[in-house]
Parts: C-alpha cells; sequence; structure tokens
C-alpha cells in the first residue's frame, strides 16, 4: 500500500481536517490545527506531504521519525501540531487495513469508557452556577471554566473575590461531589497564583489548569506549597522532550497533551506512560472537532492514568458548527451518566461526513482569538 495524495479542510468553527489517501482505496482522517493558525498549519501538512506521498502507511513509526528528525529545525507548536494530523490519519488507515480499532493495535483497552467533562462559562466566566446544573442535568458529573478575566501582575482581590464567589455558587449548586476545574489558562502571573491557590484550597477542586505559563515552569515549586489540589498542565507542550522537563520538577499531577498539538497518537501514548512512571495522571487537552476526539479515545482507552476527556460539545468556540455535526453517526459520541464508551469500529472509530466537510470548508473560517488589554493599555494574556 503507498500514500497517493492529501486534502485538507478548513472547516468551521475553527478546525483543519486532513484526508490522507492511499492506491488501495483506505483513507485516513486527521485533525492537525493550532487555534487561530489554522493557514499555518495547513501549509506545514502540505510542505510535510512531500516526505510522506509514495511512502508505506503502515510504517507509521518510521514516518514519525521522518517527519521529525528530517528536518534540521524541529518541534513547535506548527510543526508537531501537523505531524499530529499526519500521525492520526496514519492510525487510522492502520486500523481500517486490519479492521480493527486503533487502541487494538496499541496493546488493547484497560478501559470500557472513560469519565468527560465539558466547558461552561466562556472566555470572561459568567452565569457559571447556572451553566453547571445545566451539565449536571444533562448527565456530566464534571466541569471546566476559566478561572478570571485578564489579570495584571499584582491585580485587585475583587477579581479574587469574584472568582471565589463563582466556584462557591457552583459547589452549592451542583454538590460537593460534582467534579470543577479551573483553568487558569496562562492569565496569571505568579505573585496572584499564589492568592488564587490558596483561597481556592476549601472547594476542593478537580484541577488547577496552567496556574502559570508553561514558561515560567520554574514557579510551580513555590506554587505548591500553596494548594493541595491537583495541578494541571501541558496544552502548550509539543513533544515528549517537553514533557520531561516538566515531569523532572516533581510537582505536576495532570499532565494535558493535546493529540492535535503534540505529535500525534504516536507521541501522545509516549507521552502518558512517561507520566505514569512518574505516578502522574493524563488528561489529554480536546477543545476540538470530531477527528481529534477520537484520536485522544484512543489514546485513553489504552492509558491506565487516563482519568478525564475533555470535549468541546457546546463549548463557546463552536458557534454555527459542533462537535456532531461532520459525523455520519454522532452516536458515537454518546455521553451517558458522565462517561463516553470508546468507539469500537474499525481506526479512529469514526465516519467522516465527507460531504457536508467539503460544503463547509468553501465558506472557510478565519477564527482568532481576541486580543487583551489592561486598563493601562498594556496587552494582556487571553
Amino acid at each position: 500500500m503507498k500514500i497517493t495524495n492529501i486534502k485538507l479542510y478548513q472547516v468551521p468553527p475553527r478546525w483543519l481536517f486532513l484526508k490522507v489517501e492511499t492506491d488501495e482505496g483506505i483513507s485516513g482522517w486527521g485533525e492537525p490545527v493550532i487555534e487561530g493558525r489554522a493557514q499555518t498549519v495547513k501549509a506545514a501538512v502540505e510542505e510535510l506531504s512531500q516526505y510522506i506521498i509514495g511512502k508505506d502507511p503502515m510504517k507509521i513509526e518510521d514516518i514519525w521519525q521522518v517527519l521529525y528528525r528530517g528536518g534540521f529545525y524541529r518541534g513547535g507548536p506548527i510543526l508537531m501540531s501537523a505531524m499530529a494530523g499526519i500521525d492520526q490519519a496514519l492510525w487510522d488507515i492502520k486500523g481500517k487495513f486490519f479492521n480493527a480499532p486503533v487502541y487494538d493495535l496499541l496493546g488493547g483497552q484497560v478501559r470500557d469508557k472513560i469519565k468527560v467533562y465539558s466547558w461552561i462559562g466562556g472566555d470572561r466566566p459568567s452565569d457559571v452556577a447556572e451553566e453547571a446544573k445545566k451539565k449536571q442535568m444533562q448527565g456530566f458529573s464534571a466541569i471546566k471554566m476559566n478561572g478570571t478575566e485578564e489579570l495584571q501582575y499584582i491585580d485587585s482581590y475583587a477579581k479574587v473575590d469574584a472568582l471565589l464567589e463563582r466556584v462557591d455558587a457552583i459547589r452549592k449548586t451542583v454538590g460537593k461531589d460534582f467534579g470543577i476545574g479551573v483553568d487558569f489558562h496562562g492569565r496569571v502571573h505568579k505573585p496572584m497564583a499564589k492568592i488564587l491557590m490558596k483561597e481556592l484550597e476549601p472547594y476542593r477542586l478537580m484541577f488547577i489548569e496552567e496556574p502559570v505559563l508553561d514558561e515560567n515552569l520554574e514557579a510551580l515549586k513555590e506554587l505548591s506549597r500553596h494548594t493541595s489540589t491537583p495541578i494541571a498542565t501541558g496544552e502548550r507542550m509539543y513533544s515528549r522532550w517537553d514533557f520531561k522537563q516538566l515531569l523532572s520538577t516533581g510537582y505536576i499531577d495532570i499532565l494535558q497533551p493535546d493529540l492535535s498539538h503534540a505529535g500525534g497518537i504516536t507521541e501522545c501514548r509516549k507521552i502518558a506512560t512517561m507520566a505514569e512512571a512518574y505516578d502522574v495522571a493524563v488528561a489529554f487537552h480536546c477543545p476540538l472537532g470530531p477527528i481529534a476526539l477520537a484520536a485522544c479515545l484512543q489514546v485513553d482507552a489504552v492509558s491506565h492514568n487516563a482519568f478525564i476527556q475533555e470535549q468541546s460539545l457546546g463549548i463557546h468556540y463552536n458557534k454555527g458548527n459542533d462537535i456532531l455535526d461532520y459525523l455520519k453517526d454522532p452516536e458515537v459520541f454518546h455521553y451517558e451518566n458522565g462517561f463516553v464508551k470508546m468507539p469500537e469500529g474499525p481506526g479512529l472509530g469514526i465516519e467522516v461526513d465527507e460531504e457536508k466537510v467539503k460544503e463547509a470548508s468553501l465558506g472557510s473560517h478565519n477564527w482568532k482569538n481576541p486580543v487583551w488589554r489592561h486598563e493601562d493599555g498594556s496587552v494582556a494574556e487571553w
């Protein structure tokens, strides 16, 4: 079997889909994208396709190594996201060839289902108690929310109090056993992170995410002293070598690699195994589309330390199109009692509706995250 062609579809709300075709009629799908940089990743995939056209799609590890090591400069969000989508598509092809889910080819599943959580509150969190209750009524047992709006290095205690009021309202509304993840989203600098993490301690959060930006990981040593809440990070890390440095600190509890950013199934499987050796959990980052989620579930199925899965149904970014719109069988992601079952079909376990994808791609999209500024006019982290 040989790879003969690739097709790329930029579809709303902010996704990029890749189809890899072969001379035996078996095709695979991947989702290579950096949110807000879809066109750049698209160009990277097209450039990397020169390395894979004519190659045997079954040799996934060799292709991965060529794509990573074949260029003198390596790593980073654009190249690793381009590689991720290609890698997902190759695993999809291999699973379809053997008529087996990808997780069977990775050693077989260790679980039948995994807990999922939903986003609430939007970029500037509001009405979170009501939204959390709605998710609970829909059968979810965990949510995640952005913690704050923009924060200066040293900022007002009024913003601290506002976050505490939101979390308190959620806890009182959904009860003590409901999972609450609070995402600092890299918006918070170390001085304010110390305050927030200490003040949030009584609410028994599921985790605090990205308490500081990844480039400030040395701060985790001090920040970990201010909380017993599990600390999660990793969505802006792109290879096992990035995560090696993070794991070596000993101050992280949950890794959050993204299957569409961190080298795909091949690399994230290795990252999860590394984390297991450090007794660290994984919760794969996935505020993206159906192909990315299907890829996550394949690795969730074989990773003993995976405990929950992010998914984007109803997320505030999904305006006009949502995660189920491009699937022929939306029931493959049927959420029940806060869990989703592992897809049982071959490859990634989903069937993409290519006609809908083609139609949607005609309008394309040019999604960009907002650029925020502080009151004094300086640029704020989003």
